[in-house]
């Protein structure tokens, strides 16, 4: 979340660069800054009186010491007058602070300069592509109906045990689908990425933490029993595995990678766009975490661009990214890029992956700090990307991958999955 006193010091810059979220920032920018006014108004008082009752105590207890009980009485009456307004501000400062926090909880992150501007992912802007989209032969087939042809995906099995949105796979596709795990844990942390295996389900402040809640509760599932949340990536147990931490300056950059289930409430709707593995509620996914110190955050972007691209290179998908424009970049991110793959059966672009510096907003709600080289605590910032998503991947392999013969397995996979092709 935004810093309160950032919010002072750059009001006007924030509300105009928030107006490229589409977020209208003045009225809640402005009630941010009167609460911040009346707490630290209110904490002054509360700080003077109690310096006032403290040495009225000691004056009583001399006064007592003394004999003189009469004046002691009096300012013992003076002193329970104090108490009183101590008390009253004493039950306002907390509920202040909580009103404030709640209030800098529903404010989204300031969009990097770079992030264009635009209502809906029609106005993101491509700024990379690359590879050749393959000529498939006549009657190609999307991937839900090669996933049948070839008994790889159940879609059907998933609707029985639990219902849509919930596939089961199958004989060489389940091997294919460990084979892509393997495959970016592995690139990952050839990269020096340090592999963590990480719960799948967090408790409340972790969501608040990296930003699910209170902006994404209606898209997570929650286990009301324990109030726990199944987790929609692995970037929000990696993140907080940092939370209320004071890192080594040293020790930055930290790299962490993840594979865990992914599981999102998703919004019905229908069509070709979410038939398959285009929109699951279960879904697999490897994750990259860096934590940075603010000067180097958007150099380590980049580089966790570059990462990304590699690989897709080297399963030779055709590929583009786009830079999200400010109304559909992320409620916490600071600047988003997606990748998407072509998928020649359904001729459209399918994401593949997000990679987001969040800047300093993640960082401030985990109070994850760094000493600097003077000595001073300051925020850290925060990157995460996907390394990659699986269901789209796979339907890109799928898709752009059938022969005659059968769906060739892209050469960088082979040695994982052990054989060359599904037929």
């Amino acid at each position: 979340m935004l810093l309160a006193q950032q919010i002072i010091a750059h009001k006007e810059e924030y509300i105009a660069a928030l107006a490229k979220r589409n977020f209208d920032a003045a009225p809640i920018l402005e009630k941010v800054i009167n609460l911040d006014e009346e707490r630290r108004a209110t904490q002054s008082k509360l700080d003077n009186i109690k310096a006032d009752s403290n040495k009225l105590n000691k004056e009583i207890g001399v006064l007592f010491k003394n004999g003189e009980q009469q004046k002691a009485t009096i300012l013992k009456e003076k002193a329970s007058q104090i108490k009183q307004s101590m008390n009253t501000l004493e039950d306002r400062l907390p509920k202040v602070k909580a009103e404030l926090i709640e209030l800098l909880y529903t404010i989204p992150n300031i969009p990097h300069p770079s992030v264009p501007n635009g209502q809906t992912d029609e106005d993101n802007e491509e700024v990379f592509r690359e590879g050749d989209i393959p000529t498939l032969e006549e009657g190609a087939l999307p991937h839900w109906e090669l996933a049948k042809k070839y008994d790889i995906i159940d879609f059907e099995l998933g609707v029985k045990i639990t219902g849509a949105g919930f596939p089961v796979y199958k004989g060489k596709g389940a091997r294919l689908q460990r084979a892509l795990i393997s495959y970016f844990l592995d690139k990952n942390t050839e990269a020096g990425y340090k592999e963590y295996q990480v719960p799948h389900l967090v408790n409340e402040a972790s969501g608040y933490g990296t930003g699910q809640l209170p902006d994404k509760e209606g898209q997570m599932y929650h286990v009301t029993a324990d109030d726990l949340y199944l987790i929609p990536t692995a970037e929000v147990p990696v993140t907080n595995m940092f939370r209320d931490d004071l890192v080594n300056e040293n020790d930055l950059p930290i790299c962490c990678t993840g594979y865990t289930p992914c599981f999102r409430r998703e919004a019905g709707s229908y069509g070709a766009h979410v038939r398959g593995l285009n929109r699951l509620h279960q879904f697999d996914k490897v994750e990259i975490v860096r934590i940075e110190k603010p000067e180097n955050s958007y150099k380590a972007l980049d580089g966790m661009v570059d990462h990304v691209k590699e690989i897709l290179k080297e399963l030779k998908l055709p590929y583009r990214i786009l830079r999200l424009c400010g109304g559909d970049i992320g409620f916490t991110a600071a600047l988003t890029y997606d990748f998407e793959v072509f998928s020649t059966a359904q001729d459209r672009w399918l994401e593949i992956s997000s990679v987001s510096n969040f800047e300093s907003y993640q960082a401030n709600r985990l109070k994850l700090r760094y000493k600097d080289g003077n000595g001073k605590n300051q925020l850290a910032h925060t990157l995460n990307g996907s390394s990659l998503a699986l269901p789209r991947v796979l339907a890109g392999i799928l898709e752009n991958y059938q022969t005659p013969k059968g769906i060739k397995i892209p050469d960088v996979l082979v040695p994982y999955c052990g054989f060359e092709y599904i037929d």
